[in-house]
This record gives C-alpha cells, structure tokens and sequence, in this order.
C-alpha cells in the first residue's frame, strides 16, 4: 500500500491491547485511525493517546453486536471520508471458561461468544463494504488465533492438543477464519484482499492469568499491520502469524 497517500483504517476493539497497537502502527505508516470501542469513553482515551503521540486518530462508539452501531458508524465513515481502505475486525471475547467445558456447556455463555466473535465481525464487515468499495486499495484482516486452527489442535505434537477443551473460543475462530475465507472468494474480483491474522499470546487484559504469556501487545500487531497494507499481489484468504501461514 502506498504510504505516501493517506488512507482511513477502523479498529474494532482499536482502545486496548492487541487493537490499541494495531491502531498505533497503522498511525506511524500515516493513516487515519479510527478506534472503534464499546465504551465511547475508553476509545476517546485511547485516540488521545495516539494524537499525543502525533497520529491522526479518533474515537467511534462502535459495539459490533450492535443491532444499529455498525450502519451508524459507517454513515459517519461515509459523511467524513467517503471511504474505508482498512478495516480490522479485531474486537473479540473469550467469555467463561466454565461455560465452554463439553458435558457442561451453556449455551448462553457460546451465543455471547459467537455473537461478537463471528456474527460482529460480520455485521461490521457488510455495512463497511460500500466504504471499503470505494477505495483502490480496500483491505479486510480478521484477528483470529491459532486456536482456531483444527491442524494445531489436532497434531499430537502440538501443544495445543493439551489444553482443555472448550466450546466456544477456539471453534468461534475456527468459524472466523472460514468466514475471511468466503469474504476473499466473493470480493477477489474487486481486487480486496481479505486475509486472518494470529497475533499469537501476548500479555494483555485479555491473557490475564494465563502463566507464561510475556509476549508485548506491539509484537502481536506487527502481522496485522503487515496484512493492512499488502501490496496489490499480496495474498488473499490465507492465515498467517508472524512466522507465515498457519495450518488450517
């Protein structure tokens, strides 16, 4: 993507963590970052910190279950833009663990899960599309994670294969990365490359607890900045992490 031209990029979950720093890198490539967060309070935090630190940035109540937030959101896009170049469905809940367990599953808890995880995604997916056609470089990544990959949690030399079971996380991003596969099949025409990207563990709010994770928030970024801003031959429908695909 050419950097020299000013292009308009949407965070989903853009105030924290993963999304915080996603919205910060795609700031430093000089774009307009607009930070989408449930909690209009806690976005506008979030873009003051980026314009402190120089970038174009701005906050957007944005909750992707929503029934109306999304088509409002983009009416706003459209009215001050005109057009989307980036969009990062990135906004994403565990939910609880006790709720996901097979032989004790509640459905209420996986609803809520696949409701932002999948169905979000989605939703803001389709009322960001006519923004999105509008521009000569449209990207679409989805913040998946290896979790989602039935090979790794299948491969009994994963590690994956040792965690506890769970119903609603790992098969919602499953779901994720089949979606960003069909999105790429139907706008491969329009030349809008529509990709998955695992940031990998990184130590966030939304890691907490888990032992071990020490990864930065920047370092998950860096694989969603880069397929931000593929070049026109870059790849479409694929799943990648830092190192490279990831096995479906």
């Amino acid at each position: 993507m050419d950097k020299k031209r000013e292009a308009v990029a949407l965070i989903t979950g853009g105030h924290r963590g993963i999304g915080y720093e996603i919205a910060a890198g795609l700031g430093r490539l000089g774009m307009t970052t607009l930070v989408g967060a449930r909690d209009l309070d806690q976005g506008e935090h979030a873009a003051g910190r980026l314009r402190r630190d120089g970038f174009d940035a701005h906050a957007l109540r944005l909750d992707v279950t929503g029934a109306d937030d999304p088509a409002e959101v983009a009416a706003w896009i459209g009215a001050r833009y005109g057009r989307l170049d980036v969009l990062v469905n990135n906004a994403g809940i565990s939910g609880s663990r006790q709720g996901q367990q097979p032989g004790s599953a509640d459905l209420a808890t996986l609803r809520t899960v696949f409701a932002t995880n999948v169905f979000g995604a989605v939703a803001v997916t389709e009322a960001m599309l006519p923004l999105l056609r509008r521009s000569p470089r449209a990207r679409i990544v989805n913040v998946t994670s290896g979790l989602g990959s039935m090979t790794r949690m299948t491969d009994p030399g994963d590690y994956f294969t040792g965690l506890p079971a769970a119903l609603g996380y790992p098969p919602s991003k499953t779901a994720l990365n089949h979606i960003t596969v069909q999105y790429a099949k139907h706008l491969a025409p329009e030349a809008i490359l529509v990709n998955a990207a695992d940031p990998g563990p990184c130590a966030t709010e939304f890691t907490k607890g888990i032992p071990g994770v020490t990864r930065a928030a920047a370092d998950g970024a860096r694989v969603v900045v880069h397929l931000s801003t593929l070049e026109d031959d870059g790849p479409t429908g694929g799943y990648f992490d830092e190192a490279g695909r990831v096995p479906w």
